[in-house]
């Protein structure tokens, strides 16, 4: 396999300031101020580390990203919400959103550049450049929404690639998978009444944003039964994420045969993450990206492109983006073994739960609405 892989010096200076907590950049007047914003360059940085010094980042094909044009990222956000971020940026910086969404200085040519990436990976598998790939990019994207940032994003990388695909590549159906752990919804919405485009998040229930991706949310006009939430308990692990893949994602997926699947891929469904309640673990990591590829190469030729979205246990995303990268690539590391790559394999609970079922069982039943070419 040739696997791409892609980063830049600059997603890591996207500047989210201090902290008081998850979602605010400055003290609240109760709280002292955190050293660092939750969504810092701490994790990302280090998963581009881990795969250098475990050998594989020399096995994989680098690409350099390029930043999106206005016009691309104008295929879903308005021109007003772009020309604000640019105002702020040029400035002294900002938030994109309502106090979720900080950044500084400098950030609107960072986050031109994490969609551009996103297009870039994505080009580079429909060019047949590489077999698929991973863009390790900053800021994320899966909050943001046609007018404004939420949740830590500012431009919907995923949706931005997406209509590239449609619009200057020519595709006529897409499929984005998102299992951050909590609901795409900026995704969800960018095409919520469009029936080329297949969104499907896999994340949990009711974590961020408060009461978004239920499973009744399943598009409207001509996109009814193109957006497929599978909203799982807190606490679910590997056994419960891979049921939800073999039972609703794969089928969803078979039944509506894409040209092109990305996926948004978060690291805060694992067992250490601050910001969410799961046990996703490396290795479970490993497993649902075999899963993706052996779907893509069923419905559409293998073309699979990863775009990162969170993930905030500094220790362990670096562990769960090396086991997704093996599995991508086919080449095992001397890292898998070690202990923090099976952190949580052992834990109780790792197996499907009667609870978990039911709540999966609630998403497949939509599968026979999703529309088939």
């Amino acid at each position: 396999m040739k696997t791409g892989f892609l980063w830049h010096e600059r997603y890591a200076w996207h500047d989210t300031g201090r902290g008081t907590g998850p979602y605010h950049s400055d003290a609240s007047g109760w709280n002292e101020p955190d050293v660092r914003h939750s969504e810092n360059s701490d994790s990302k940085r280090r998963v581009r580390n881990l795969l250098d010094v475990s050998g594989l980042l020399e096995q994989l094909v680098e690409l350099k990203p390029r930043p999106a044009t206005v016009d691309e990222i104008c295929r879903f956000h308005t021109r007003a919400y772009v020309e604000q971020i640019e105002r702020d940026s040029a400035a002294f910086g900002g938030d994109a959103g309502d106090e979720g969404v900080p950044f500084g200085k400098g950030s609107y040519e960072v986050a031109l550049l994490a969609a551009g990436g996103t297009i870039t990976m994505c080009d580079a598998v429909l060019d047949g450049v590489v077999d698929n790939g991973y863009a390790l990019t900053r800021p994320p994207g899966h909050h943001a929404l046609a007018d404004t940032g939420m949740g830590f994003c500012i431009f919907g990388n995923a949706a931005v690639a997406a209509y590239h695909l449609l619009e200057a590549r020519g595709l006529s159906r897409v499929a984005i998978v998102d299992w951050d752990v909590h609901h795409g919804n900026g995704t969800q919405a960018a095409f919520y009444n469009d029936p080329r485009v297949l969104t499907i998040s896999l994340h949990q229930d009711n974590n961020f944003p408060p009461d978004s991706g239920l499973v009744s949310e399943i598009g409207e006009d001509a996109g009814v039964g193109t957006a497929l939430n599978v909203p799982l308990p807190p606490g679910s692990g590997n056994g419960a994420y891979e049921d939800a893949f073999a039972r609703v994602i794969v089928p969803a997926l078979q039944r509506f045969q894409p040209e092109f699947i990305i996926v948004a891929s978060g690291f805060d469904a694992s067992v250490w993450d601050p910001l969410g309640r799961m046990m996703v673990t490396p290795r479970g990591y490993g497993r649902l990206t075999r899963a993706m590829m052996d779907v893509a190469s069923e419905v559409c030729e293998g073309r699979l492109a990863m775009t990162h979205e969170g993930g905030y246990s500094v220790p362990l995303v670096p562990f769960c983006g090396l086991a997704v990268m093996e599995e991508l690539s086919g080449i095992t590391t001397d890292v898998r073994g070690s202990m923090m790559y099976e952190t949580g394999d052992i834990m109780g609970q790792q197996d499907l739960q009667p609870h978990q079922v039911a709540a999966i069982d609630q998403a497949a039943a939509l599968i026979d609405g999703i529309p088939t070419p």
